[in-house]
């Protein structure tokens, strides 16, 4: 999307390293853990490489993990991208993560080590909103260049897209996917009274998203007409609607969610559960603000 040749990758789970075969069949894709390739390998399967996107594992980092044990081991997988880059001296890294990365008591030394290798950084959190996609995402952004100070990409719009465009992707007309009732004797009473709460305040006719699983620590529900919350690797976004006898309900599907997003159509899947899907949808990167980070340091010369 942004002009560039995806030539390697490199994933632990070998669910998303076949997804990436899948759509660039001619790079080296790497199903193992990051301490165990020798950057050197990479070098010799790939040739020069110009950039490496990063993207550490942040479940230590997040604030998803709650009051549970953070795993430092898990949180210094960041360090590999120094290993990586001191071997295949690319011109550009961008590193995504969470933003609670930045509270990391290593992330100064970790920050320093990239500098001390030539690079110029800038960091800042983006919002995915912002780059033309339907969903309010914040994630940090860590921008190295070994020529010149990076810039962060500008937002694209004031113009804001919404989960209202996303509904429907991929729902076969023949074949449209079931709603069941709101109110049924399985239903969990929690669930009920977070819909009655959020009918209250939009209105008896109006339809909504409702945070079907947990809570997201802002009422747990919205409006069709504002970019969808951050989505994550959990099934978790319900569909209410009027139906002239009370709501119906349905969750959101993986094409809706992967439009959500901002994956373009043609990205492909492979064949797995829809809980599969959905964790490869959650984990990602949303392509259209990778997009547009990359052609900020790109274009600059």
């Amino acid at each position: 999307m942004a002009g560039a040749m995806p030539v390697a990758a490199l994933d632990r789970w070998d669910l998303a390293a076949k997804t990436y075969g899948l759509n660039f069949p001619r790079a080296s894709v790497y199903a193992m853990s990051a301490h165990r390739l020798p950057a050197r390998r990479v070098l010799r399967d790939a040739g020069p490489i110009h950039l490496i996107l990063a993207s550490p594992e942040c479940t230590s980092h997040s604030l998803a993990k709650g009051n549970a044990r953070r795993c430092e081991r898990s949180r210094e997988t960041a360090f590999e991208v120094i290993r990586f880059a001191r071997v295949l001296k690319p011109r550009w890294i961008v590193v995504e993560n969470v933003a609670q990365m930045q509270r990391w008591r290593k992330f100064g030394r970790w920050l320093k080590s990239i500098e001390a290798l030539g690079y110029h950084t800038t960091l800042g959190v983006l919002n995915a909103q912002d780059h033309g996609v339907p969903q309010s995402r914040r994630r940090l952004f860590v921008l190295c260049d070994l020529k010149r100070n990076p810039a962060l990409p500008a937002p694209r719009s004031a113009d804001l897209r919404t989960v209202q465009e996303v509904l429907g992707t991929g729902e076969s007309k023949k074949a449209p996917w079931r709603f069941a009732s709101l109110k049924t004797p399985a239903r969990a009473a929690a669930t009920v009274k977070r819909a009655e709460v959020a009918i209250e305040a939009v209105g008896p006719h109006e339809p909504f998203i409702m945070v079907y699983y947990g809570t997201d620590g802002a009422g747990g529900f919205q409006r069709l007409n504002r970019p969808l919350r951050t989505i994550t690797t959990l099934d978790r976004f319900a569909l209410i609607r009027p139906n002239g006898s009370g709501h119906e309900m349905r969750m959101l599907q993986p094409p809706e969610l992967a439009a959500g997003m901002g994956f373009p159509s043609s990205h492909k899947w492979p064949a797995t559960s829809r809980r599969n899907r959905i964790r490869l949808i959650g984990n990602a990167v949303c392509p259209p603000l990778m997009r547009d980070i990359v052609l900020s340091l790109t274009r600059g010369g």
